[in-house]
This record gives C-alpha cells, sequence and structure tokens, in this order.
C-alpha cells in the first residue's frame, strides 16, 4: 500500500440485531489525524440482548465526537451511559432531533428505573447522566457542512423515518492525497413522510466514490409484498361497534394513527361522533410539539388531529374504561408492554366486541407478540394475570417507517460510484438475503454484512478487508 494509502476507517458494530444501533469509526491517517467517532448509541431491546447495555467495546472517554441519525431509543438510549463512563465531547444532532431528545432519554430513564427497581437492581444511569447529555447537543441544519475534527466534514440529510432523522455524509480527508473516504449512514431509512418532503441527495454525494452503510430491518420483504388491512379492520369493527385499541409509538406513528383516524372520519368510513381518546403523556407531549409548530413540518398538515379528540391522562383512564360506548383509544407503547396501553389491553383482551389492533414490530417477549402468536380464546398473561383472549387481535406493517427491499435497493442505485455496501440494523436472515440481492442487483464491489464479529477496514477505494473482533 503506497503512503497516499495508508488513510483508512475501521468499522464496528456493537450491535448484531434490530435494536443497540452503535457504529465505532475508527480513522488511521497517514498524517497523524486519527479520530474515533460513534454514529448512534442505541439500548438494546431484545431479551437476548440486553446483557450488552451495561458495557461498550470502547472506552467512552477516547470518543472525539459523536453523530446521531434519529432520536428512537434504540439509537440514541445509552448516551446517558456514555456520559457517565467519560465522554463530554460533542454530539452532533439535526435541530429537531436535538429537540427531541431531552423528552426521550427522560421518559426512557423513568422506565429503566422502574424496571431496574422492581428487578431489585441499579439503574443504569442517572438523572444527572441525562443532562450531561443535553449540554454538549450540538444542533446541526440539513445540508449544511461542519467539521467536527480537523479532517472530518459532515453533512447531514433529510430522512423520512421520523421528524429530525437524517441520512449522514461522513468525509474523511487524508491531507498527504486531498483524497476523501466517503462514508454514508443511512439509519433507519424510508424516502418519504407525509408530515414533510423528503429531499434527493444532492448529485455531488451520489456521483462520489463511497461506502454506504445501509440499514436492512425489511431487507427481506418488497413493497408489492404489503397489505394495507388497517382502515377496513378500522372501518369493520367500528359498524360492529366495541372498542378500538391502537398500541403506537409515541413519536411518529401515533401522530400518523390520529392522521389515519381523521381521514377515516371525513371520509365517512367511521361514524364522526365515535369518542377518540389519545393516551400517553409522552405521546401527548410529541404530538403537541407537531401542532404548535415547534418541528419543522409542512403546515398543511399541522391540523391533522381527528373531530371528537379527548387528550387521557391517569385520572380520567378508568372512566373510560368503564364507559361502555363505542371508542377509539390510541396509546402508548406500540408493543405493548409500557405505557398505559397495558392496561388498556388488559381490560379489552377478555372481550368479543372490541379490536386491538398493532401498527408496528413486535419484539419476542412483549405483550404484543404474546397476543399475535396466541389463538382465540387461548389463555395469555397481560401483567401478571392470565386471561383469555377474545378481542379480535390484527397487526399489519403498512406503515412502517424503514424502507423495504426495493427500495433499498433504489436508494442504492442512485449512486455512480458505489464501492462498497456494508448492511446494518436487522435480524441476521434478513441482513444476510438482502446483502445478496445487493450484490446481484447493484453490484458493488465489495457487499458487507456488520456485526459483532468482524471489524471492515474501508478506504477510498471501497472495503479493504475484514478482522475477527474481541467482542463477542
Amino acid at each position: 500500500m503506497s503512503r497516499k494509502e495508508r488513510d483508512y476507517v475501521d468499522i464496528m458494530a456493537t450491535s448484531s440485531a434490530v435494536t443497540g444501533s452503535c457504529l465505532l469509526m475508527s480513522v488511521c491517517s497517514a498524517n497523524g489525524y486519527s479520530p474515533n467517532f460513534i454514529v448512534d448509541c442505541g439500548l438494546f431491546q431484545e431479551k437476548e440482548t440486553m446483557e450488552y447495555n451495561e458495557t461498550f467495546p470502547f472506552e467512552a472517554q477516547n470518543i472525539d465526537f459523536a453523530l446521531i441519525t434519529h432520536a428512537h431509543i434504540d439509537h440514541i438510549g445509552r448516551l446517558p451511559l456514555l456520559a457517565k463512563k467519560g465522554f463530554h465531547k460533542e454530539i452532533y444532532a439535526t435541530e429537531d432531533t436535538c429537540k427531541i431528545i431531552p423528552h426521550a432519554l427522560g421518559d426512557s430513564h423513568k422506565v429503566l428505573m422502574d424496571t431496574a427497581r422492581r428487578k431489585n437492581q441499579r439503574g443504569l444511569y442517572d438523572e444527572n447522566d441525562v443532562k450531561n447529555v443535553i449540554k454538549i447537543l450540538k444542533p446541526c441544519a440539513f445540508s449544511r457542512s461542519f467539521k467536527p475534527f480537523d479532517n472530518v466534514r459532515v453533512t447531514m440529510f433529510q430522512n423520512g423515518h421520523l421528524i429530525g432523522a437524517s441520512v449522514i455524509f461522513v468525509q474523511i480527508r487524508g491531507v498527504e492525497s486531498g483524497d476523501y473516504i466517503n462514508l454514508l449512514f443511512t439509519g433507519d431509512y424510508k424516502n418519504a413522510n407525509q408530515f414533510f418532503k423528503v429531499a434527493s441527495l444532492p448529485n455531488w454525494v451520489t456521483s462520489l466514490p463511497i461506502t454506504v452503510i445501509m440499514e436492512a430491518t425489511y431487507g427481506d420483504v418488497d413493497t408489492t409484498q404489503i397489505t394495507s388491512t388497517f382502515r377496513d379492520n378500522i372501518e369493520q369493527q367500528n359498524k360492529e361497534g366495541g372498542t378500538i385499541i391502537i398500541p403506537a409509538f409515541s413519536l411518529g406513528r401515533a401522530q400518523k394513527m390520529l392522521y389515519e383516524i381523521r381521514c377515516m372520519q371525513e371520509s365517512g368510513r367511521i361514524k364522526m361522533d365515535t369518542p377518540i381518546y389519545l393516551d400517553g403523556n409522552l405521546t401527548i407531549r410529541y404530538t403537541q410539539m407537531y401542532t404548535d409548530g415547534t418541528f419543522a413540518i409542512r403546515p398543511d398538515m399541522r391540523d391533522f388531529l381527528p373531530n371528537n379528540l379527548t387528550l387521557a391522562n391517569k385520572g380520567t383512564r378508568s372512566r373510560i374504561i368503564g364507559d361502555e360506548k363505542d371508542k377509539i383509544i390510541i396509546s402508548s407503547s406500540g408493543m405493548g408492554s409500557y405505557g398505559p396501553v397495558h392496561q388498556y389491553i388488559q381490560e379489552y383482551v377478555t372481550k368479543k366486541k372490541a379490536l386491538i389492533h398493532f401498527t408496528g414490530y413486535k419484539e419476542e417477549g412483549t405483550l404484543g407478540r404474546k397476543l399475535k402468536d396466541a389463538k382465540s380464546n387461548e389463555a395469555v398473561e397481560v401483567d401478571g394475570v392470565v386471561l383469555k383472549k377474545k378481542a379480535r387481535v390484527e397487526h399489519t406493517s403498512e406503515f412502517s417507517d424503514h424502507a423495504k427491499a426495493d427500495e433499498g435497493i433504489a436508494f442504492l442505485k442512485q449512486f455512480t460510484n458505489l464501492k462498497c455496501v456494508l448492511i446494518n440494523h436487522g435480524e441476521k436472515e434478513v441482513k444476510e438475503k438482502f446483502a445478496k440481492r445487493v450484490l446481484e442487483e447493484i453490484e458493488p464491489k465489495n457487499v458487507g454484512i456488520l456485526s459483532r464479529d468482524y471489524i471492515f477496514r474501508v478506504n477510498r477505494y471501497g472495503l479493504v478487508k475484514t478482522m475477527a473482533t474481541r467482542f463477542l
């Protein structure tokens, strides 16, 4: 390798699955400018991976800066632990993501502390650690480059996955050669969002020699395989009568569900006088941020709330449950295990005139997965109580804010000088299937699958080699 080719980046994934997203970049530059930085710092949420939450496979104080793609907990949930272990540098994220992070981390801390108390364990971090993270957040504008380190330039571009989400473009310059190692991190990616317009990547990015780190959460499914059933199911249940419960993630999904109900009201598919309830403190807070102009959303989408909407809380919950009239309840959390929704599920899972409609991914061990897998009239445990499942339980993936396989392929096809694709964020079999499809349809020089098993060394020409990690 010539002197000018001694610039490279070692890329290490600390997660082999869907949650706990964190990528470590160790730069080696011939001129000595060799920063270490991470992209995301998420919480492990799968039961079999939660043991990884306690430690990092690197020294926190040796990280020079952090880049955040978006504010979901599986991408930011361990930032306070990072601060607790000695990281006090800058955390760069978009302006809206920086507005979300204090709320998201505050709520996550409460959940973690509650879980720790019930297990008679110490919390992963404390409130001061959350505050220390908030102090070092650095808001960034879309499409405006900045330099977090002498030889590193970063540009964040819009991403439809979530309000504030970004695709992060990192350029690492070798001073002697003047050439860049170009890395593009999709984070959790979606090409569109109903609440804001997603701009395309500029030609000056897509024409460069580049390595793309691409998510593959739904890398085994095409958009043509997704069946839209939500509106039909809601309409049918509303006509038959009873209570409809929609578990929803607080940020993004709950607001989308409110808009769906609004559209169904306006088209006459559900009764206009059916009471609509929104429950969950964080869910309500985020919804207000959508409507009051806090977030950069389309002005015409700020008025998306359905008619006959009531904001619920702990004090009104028992009255809502006790009301035998038809109603629709949208409540966190999306998987059913946390937040007020599990109280509604416990009450209505035994009632035939009830529909519990999940609208997103449900991990193993969550209440949502238990209800999905249980047959009608089969016993299911809810908060320690064994109940017979009589309610109708439905689920759909039509609202997923992750790219499907064909959308991921279309995203990659826009790059005219694609050197390497590293597949990230997905179950092992799904990542493997998507990697094979990328190799067949895109034909980049190299395709790799990120996991805890390997380090990928990349330079301006793409993949140099892989090495086994030491933190299995």
